[in-house]
């Protein structure tokens, strides 16, 4: 038997509450996911339930299906739990809006995992309050029956049945009759609430897609569990009740991250591109009056406790040493020195600085230049510096420069631009243009109809700094070939704008796959990566457009056949790839997406 652990919720009504919360015991609870919060003796809700399950070897194996948002929280805790990475699914999503819903989930892992046993399935952020649980009580009744399994239990006297999703059990048969999602007082006198926790036979899960199909909605294709921070209160009774005292209100900023459209990489060659940023995707940045300016290390990405010394390893082999902390230093340091080289006076306050990110690490989706300007922001707000003080084609050449000047990060204008600009961007940086004003011509575009772009990364990215190559160095020694190419990059991107402009979906895909070739002919396919040629080559085989929207370990594309689409998701996912629908992130607030006029 095989048990799939469902943690892909993306807890907007905890999340909230923790937010919300005046009293000030959960503040360091922000941003962790629910099957991660500490219980009693430090122990996490997912490691109860990894515990049960890793006992007297009764599954064969074991996966976690999560979300985009929060992939590489579940991934450090299976690097330092013992838990096989490898079985750590992401389904793509990073928003409420976008989840797939439980029971995708479920038949993702098994499709993607070609499954072909009997499953268990259970909500990995479950709370249970009996530490003694015995699963395997649970198998054997279930190996003893015909049928699936669900469990559900009797509602305590004071919680109410609308909070739950109740059951309808006959007395004699004890099967399951109906299911009643929260319902109101005075539906059903019966108090029997249902859990995630299911066992089904392999015969039965063919039946999986055929629901799916019908209900293609995302809200319909949840099991149905519902708690929040009340029921994680009465469960954590040992919490302290004192209230803590917040000097000032924090200020949170985000930046998102962005796919290359056209014209990239000719953004650090006096080309033109076209770019836009994503909302699936992105880095926060909070700032908070302190006594002391702190920096705060991300448990993640900046790493100072381990599960072992193995599991050291491990992280620094495959992330090396450089996370978001030295981004956060080097903006600080940056700002401090443009405010006083400009005579801006700053107010003698201090601050605490901490971050977050969903941005995958080294698939070129700008997730370190995300960190500055969400930084960036966060600094501006916090000691009053305008517009005025700081434009945006300042403020894009500020962020490169942070990166560049103080980190020695290879990166050209384009993305910083995009994400200080947000939303669809056309970009020209024309020598002529860079010598006479500093910064290039920046011109929004508009975002009211979009065609279906679609996003697949590498899991696991080779580093893609070395995409570049020498590029650079041949177009400065003039090499007629790369100064060409360069021209070209600008010369698809004056067409694509057109086209989008036109909404000429049809074109632009076309444009799109012109790109990548000029871009495989100037790169070449050794410097591009066997990684990059395989899910572009993959993408093609669909009929779909693609090219690289950065620096490599991600694709970008536009397939305007849904059908297509919905077999592509499927390939990329038994090719070990990460896939989602892109979300365009449009600062006016009006998203338009899937349009195919």
């Amino acid at each position: 038997m095989i048990c799939i652990l469902l943690v892909a919720g993306h807890g907007t009504v905890l999340e909230t509450q923790i937010k919300n919360d005046v009293t000030g015991l959960y503040g360091q609870l922000t941003g962790v996911p629910k099957a991660l919060l500490p219980g009693i003796g430090g122990k996490k809700i997912l490691d109860f339930w990894w515990e049960t399950v890793n006992t007297r070897q009764l599954f064969s194996e074991v996966y976690l299906v999560t979300n985009a948002d929060k992939y590489k929280h579940y991934e450090r805790w299976a690097t330092a739990n013992d838990f096989p990475v490898e079985n750590v699914v992401n389904d793509g999503s990073t928003t409420l809006e976008g989840r797939l819903g439980a029971v995708a989930d479920l038949e993702l892992a098994i499709h993607s995992r070609k499954l072909q046993d009997d499953i268990m399935v259970i909500a990995g952020d479950m709370l249970c309050a009996d530490q003694n649980f015995d699963i395997a009580q649970v198998l054997s009744f279930f190996r003893s029956k015909p049928g699936e399994l669900a469990i559900y239990y009797e509602l305590e006297e004071g919680e109410k049945s609308s909070s739950r999703g109740i059951v309808e059990v006959c007395p004699e048969t004890h099967r399951i009759s109906r299911f009643l999602e929260k319902p109101q007082d005075g539906v059903t006198a019966l108090r029997l609430a249902s859990v995630v926790f299911y066992c089904l036979r392999k015969a039965t899960l063919p039946y999986l897609s055929d629901f799916l199909t019908l209900q293609p909605q995302a809200q319909d294709r949840t099991f149905g569990r519902f708690w929040g921070l009340s029921d994680y209160t009465k469960w954590l009774a040992h919490y302290s009740a004192q209230q803590q005292q917040c000097p000032a209100k924090p200020i949170t900023c985000r930046s998102y991250a962005r796919v290359g459209l056209m014209g990239n990489p000719s953004d650090g060659f006096n080309g033109k591109t076209i770019a836009m940023t994503i909302s699936n995707f992105w880095a926060e940045v909070t700032l908070m009056e302190s006594q002391t300016l702190v920096l705060l290390p991300h448990p993640l990405n900046d790493p100072t406790e381990f599960g072992s010394l193995q599991d050291l390893y491990c992280i620094s082999r495959k992330e090396g040493y450089l996370g978001g902390l030295r981004l956060l230093q080097a903006t600080c340091k940056k700002f401090y020195q443009f405010c006083s080289k400009q005579g801006i006076a700053l107010t003698k306050q201090n601050f605490t600085l901490k971050y977050d990110t969903n941005i995958p690490r080294q698939v070129g989706l700008a997730g370190s230049s995300a960190i500055v300007s969400a930084t960036l922001k966060c600094l501006m707000k916090f000691y009053n510096i305008t517009e005025s003080d700081l434009p945006k084609p300042t403020r894009a050449n500020f962020i490169l420069n942070v990166e560049t000047d103080e980190l020695f990060i290879t990166a050209g204008l384009q993305d910083r631009v995009v994400q200080v600009y947000e939303g669809l961007v056309y970009m020209d940086f024309s020598k002529q243009l860079m010598d006479e004003q500093g910064y290039g011509d920046y011109i929004p575009m508009d975002m009211s109809s979009l065609p279906p772009f679609w996003l697949a990364y590498l899991s696991d990215p080779s580093d893609s700094g070395r995409i570049h190559s020498n590029v650079r160095q041949r177009w400065l020694n003039g090499e007629a070939e790369v100064v060409e190419a360069m021209k070209s990059f600008a010369a698809l991107t004056d067409q694509a704008r057109v086209a989008l402009q036109g909404m000429d979906w049809s074109r632009l895909a076309q444009l799109m796959d012109e790109n990548f070739a000029l871009r495989r002919s100037v790169y070449t396919e050794d410097c591009l990566g066997p990684g990059n040629l395989k899910m572009v080559q993959l993408a093609r085989q669909f009929g779909s457009a693609a090219k690289l929207p950065g620096s490599g370990g991600a694709v970008v594309g536009l397939c305007l056949d849904q059908v297509r689409l919905v077999e592509m998701r499927k390939a990329f996912q038994e090719a070990g790839c990460v896939f989602c629908v892109i979300v365009p992130y449009n600062p006016s607030g009006t998203i338009g997406t899937n349009s195919q006029d």
